[in-house]
């Protein structure tokens, strides 16, 4: 994560964030020295009938930023970077007051909000063509050539995030109901693990329905195809084989057509292992013959850090986009003789 060497002011910095579905990740930092560590808040940012709560945002990031700020010995927070889950659909209350609120708060002079799919891509490639499907209880790729942007699902778990360990998990859960019915395509050991998971299945209706976190809760199940796959159970290796599908098949959406793009996986679904890798690596060599596949360098928030110092050396590349990342440059009118 650490940034570039540039042309920043003695002392000026960034602040970082990753806003995702587990809570807030943010550092600070310069660049040509390393950032700080993170601070986390594991409370996810409200989201309301305007969409993401720019007020909820603000409330758990102003006081890591200048907790982050102090221990670091930061004298200046010159730029501000946000990479959001949910920005390029529910972000049109973080766009109109985020920029302004981190000027007010805490002096920045630009911000640039992000989707997280943007910074998973910075994160993974760098300023580099290719791209990156970022998978975890959702799924969205994302493609860019380098003078736009391309993205392909990303959904949500009604809707699409094919492939994905929600998807993954309601697919493992609807073979356990089907064994539970003895009707075609069930599978007994898929039954067995939901039920070991959940209980008697006639309350699994129940039990996910009501529930606000229903993609966490379905993707909670795909570990136990995935495990179920591994010991050679058919119904759940065929689940796996079609979820890399749908992945290979949004990777292919995104990827530039023309050079050697890159293509990387980031996100915690991949930790699901042989029983998704194997067949993806096959669908990925069978769709994007042209593109070479590169392990991530980072993460989202390590994205953010690029951007960010990029940002602060005026260097960044990467073209803008007015859904997925956004650059305001703020004129301050009431510094201290700044």
């Amino acid at each position: 994560m650490t940034g570039q060497d540039g042309g920043g002011a003695p002392g000026a910095g960034f602040l970082a964030v990753d806003s995702g579905g587990s809570g807030l990740r943010a550092v600070v930092g310069v660049p040509g020295r390393e950032p700080s560590a993170p601070l986390v808040s594991r409370e996810p940012v409200r989201t309301g009938a305007r969409g993401l709560d720019p007020g909820h945002l603000l409330e758990g990031l102003l006081p890591m930023a200048r907790a982050l700020a102090d221990s670091y010995g930061l004298e200046r927070m010159t730029t501000a970077v946000v990479g959001a889950a949910g920005l390029a659909g529910l972000g049109d209350a973080l766009r109109a007051e985020l920029p302004d609120a981190l000027a007010r708060e805490l002096g920045v002079r630009t911000v640039a909000l992000a989707a997280d799919a943007v910074t998973a891509y910075v994160g993974a490639l760098g300023p580099r063509p290719g791209a990156v499907v970022a998978a975890g209880t959702g799924v969205i790729a994302i493609g860019s050539d380098l003078t736009g942007w391309r993205r392909a699902d990303g959904w949500g778990h009604l809707l699409g995030d094919c492939g994905s360990g929600a998807w993954i998990g309601r697919a493992g859960l609807e073979a356990a109901l089907r064994a539970f019915d003895g009707r075609d395509g069930g599978s007994a050991a898929l039954r067995a693990a939901a039920e070991e998971r959940f209980g008697p299945l006639r309350g699994l209706p129940g039990q996910l329905y009501p529930r606000a976190d229903r993609p966490a809760v379905l993707a909670s199940f795909a570990p136990h195809v995935a495990d179920r796959a591994g010991a050679g159970d058919p119904v759940a290796a065929a689940i796996l084989r079609a979820a890399a599908r749908h992945l290979a098949e949004s990777a292919a959406a995104v990827c530039p057509t023309s050079g050697a793009p890159r293509v990387a996986l980031t996100g915690g679904l991949f930790k699901l292992g042989d029983p998704l890798l194997v067949p993806l690596a096959e669908e990925l060599a069978r769709l994007l013959p042209q593109a070479r596949r590169v392990p991530a360098e980072g993460d989202p928030l390590h994205g953010a850090v690029r951007v960010a110092s990029d940002l602060v050396t005026g260097v960044l590349t990467l073209p803008g986009d007015e859904n997925l990342l956004t650059i305001v440059h703020i004129k301050l009118v009431h510094t201290n003789g700044d």
